[in-house]
């Protein structure tokens, strides 16, 4: 049985291919990313729902950059073993069920767990750390600014929300 390596389809570094596939781990990375940052934007609806200052309310976005740092260890390791396609599809499945539990909350903590576990750490870390290790693999005279477009996707999602 051939190994995870030899089933991964081939692509030629720096090819038309590679350009194209850049561009769909983008847009993966701006949707997947959208996590990161909507916490920050409903702020005020938080701290109005659970009745708490803007520290409080707080909570949530730092729980979520906590669980993005330590996830996209977890992340980048499955990605290795597994290649990309498992952890992005965990990652967005993660990611609707936080966004589902957010919803149900009742205390800020459950939301906050909900956006550091489930949207931050499983979530878009998968939507990160792998992708832009697998962006590192397909060039090698262009991989700098490949690179800096994949880690793109989590800022842009910044903008769009």
């Amino acid at each position: 049985m051939p190994s995870n390596m030899q089933r991964r389809e081939e692509v030629q570094p720096d090819s038309q291919k590679s350009w194209l596939r850049l561009g769909v781990l983008l847009a993966i990375g701006t949707i997947g990313g959208g996590g990161m940052w909507s916490v920050v934007v409903v702020l005020p609806a938080v701290q109005a729902e659970f009745g708490v200052d803007r520290a409080a309310a707080s909570l949530p976005y730092t729980l979520t950059m906590i669980g993005f740092g330590l996830g996209g260890v977890l992340m980048g390791r499955m990605a290795d073993r597994l290649g990309i396609r498992r952890p992005v599809a965990f990652g967005a499945l993660a990611l609707g069920a936080g966004y589902i539990a957010a919803s149900f909350s009742t205390t800020l903590w459950q939301f906050a767990i909900a956006h550091g576990l489930l949207i931050g750490a499983l979530g878009s870390a998968a939507m990160f750390v792998p992708l832009i290790a697998q962006a590192s693999l397909w060039f090698v005279r262009h991989r700098g600014i490949a690179m800096a477009i994949a880690a793109c996707g989590n800022y842009l999602a910044g903008v769009f929300w």
